[in-house]
């Protein structure tokens, strides 16, 4: 093929993430329970994002913000199994038009409600060329997905994120030389079933008692083992790819992320381990490293919030390319750089729906922002938590509703309240958002799926 004029030149694009690791699981941000040399080893490289918040707290919404730059009002994707409009413009959409090549392998959760379907070529597949992927699997041993134009159902061999990033290795060995390429892969882990993991990495973790945080009194040990189990095997497929990258001779020339979409509770604030859509910082803080030896500014930490809507326009700034109308995140590639640009003061945050057992608890719907130190979140009924997350790291003590720090909660309610604003959210009730795009969802406030 031949070069692109647009291309040449520009980095090539590794993005990588898990479903549902939190950014307490990982060795370099102080867990001595859990065994991630490599992501280790890849933060003491990187830029190291500290306070990298997931803006509604669960799979589909996630996906469809780091795809369009856009929050879930926008798009409208803030319940899980509905589909990507085919209008929304991604960063492959992008990229493809500059001469990217462009590739998703994984979970993709962004086709509608049959989570075992096959995903036709054209707009549904928002830009990426190369394909190998399932909508919505959590079986990890025998784990369907679907490759480029072919209906057939396929199976990856094995645990499946060993077998995705074989195949993200064979395509970083195989593209670079003539052009670019943005390269996004999906991990189903450490999403539970927690005990879906070879055999190998539970017996690093099975019967080994564990530092119990102060926040956390509900726990099953069996349970965390298999989490932390995941996250292990998933290290070393990381370290693997990067590896590969640094093999091929591409490290320099590519910008490499590693995130995850949410976090868990864990039995967290006495929470359920499956748990997410929480504003709590085990369900919506999330690991975010970003290397890119050729220009980045030296490994180091930032302690400035942002979240995934932000990563859509600050990549495509990186890559020379231009950024779309309606994108709503941020360009904050002087936070990688080093170069000179406002420092983002808050992050947003929230849950427009609560569904599935959220909803089931009483989980309310709220908005809220992470600043550098302070989370705050606002539920219809009024301010419903407040946390100095430096003082108080395990968020055991609500602020909210104490008088003495009634100025602090009121200047931070006027920042989410720019927010809401800036993203045209009326902040209705739960019912109100889903009858004003139309869903129709069940006694979970669930879309009905096929699996």
């Amino acid at each position: 093929m031949a070069d692109h004029p647009l291309a040449e030149g520009r980095p090539n694009i590794v993005f990588v993430f898990g479903d549902q690791w939190g950014a307490f699981a990982t060795g370099y941000n102080g867990n001595p329970d859990v065994q991630t040399p490599h992501i280790d080893a890849l933060a003491q490289e990187s830029v190291v994002f500290t306070n990298a918040v997931s803006c509604c707290p669960v799979c589909t919404p996630y996906r469809a913000n780091l795809l369009t730059g856009r929050s879930p009002l926008s798009h409208g994707l803030f319940l899980n199994d509905l589909r990507l409009p085919e209008s929304e413009i991604s960063i492959a959409d992008v990229l493809g038009a500059q001469g990217y090549d462009t590739a998703y392998i994984g979970k993709w959760h962004l086709d509608g409600p049959d989570r075992l379907g096959f995903t036709p070529p054209g707009r549904r597949r928002h830009g990426f060329d190369y394909w190998a992927v399932a909508d919505c699997t959590h079986d990890y041993m025998h784990s369907i997905y679907y490759r480029g134009d072919d209906p057939t159902p396929r199976y990856w061999e094995g645990y499946d994120a060993h077998a995705q990033t074989d195949d993200a290795i064979r395509y970083v060995e195989s593209h670079g030389r003539e052009r670019p390429y943005c390269l996004f892969l999906s991990w189903g882990p450490p999403h539970f079933p927690w005990r879906e993991v070879p055999q190998e990495y539970l017996d690093r973790y099975d019967g080994r008692r564990y530092a119990h945080t102060p926040n956390r009194w509900e726990v099953d040990e069996r349970q965390l083992a298999g989490y932390y189990a995941h996250c292990t095997a998933l290290d070393e497929d990381l370290g693997r790819l990067v590896e590969a990258l640094e093999r091929s001779g591409q490290a320099d020339n590519t910008i490499f992320v590693f995130t995850s979409d949410h976090g868990t509770m864990m039995g967290a604030h006495g929470l359920a381990t499956m748990l997410k859509q929480y504003p709590y910082a085990e369900s919506a803080l999330v690991p975010l490293l970003v290397r890119y030896p050729r220009e980045q500014r030296g490994a180091c930490r930032v302690e400035a919030p942002l979240n995934e809507v932000d990563l859509m326009p600050t990549l495509l700034s990186m890559a020379g390319a231009p950024i779309p109308e309606g994108v709503q995140g941020q360009d904050l590639t002087h936070l990688i750089t080093g170069g000179p640009g406002a420092v983002p003061t808050s992050s947003l945050v929230m849950s427009v729906a609560p569904f599935n057992i959220n909803y089931l608890a009483h989980m309310p719907a709220y908005r809220g922002i992470y600043t550098a130190r302070y989370a705050y979140m606002r539920s219809l009924q009024g301010p419903w938590l407040l946390f100095d997350n430096a003082d108080d790291p395990f968020q055991m003590h609500n602020l909210a509703l104490l008088p003495e720090h009634a100025s602090l909660v009121a200047e931070l309610d006027a920042e989410l309240l720019t927010w809401l604003d800036r993203t045209g959210d009326p902040f209705l009730s739960a019912e109100e958002h889903i009858a004003q795009w139309g869903y129709q969802v069940d006694h979970k406030h669930d879309i009905p799926f096929q699996m």
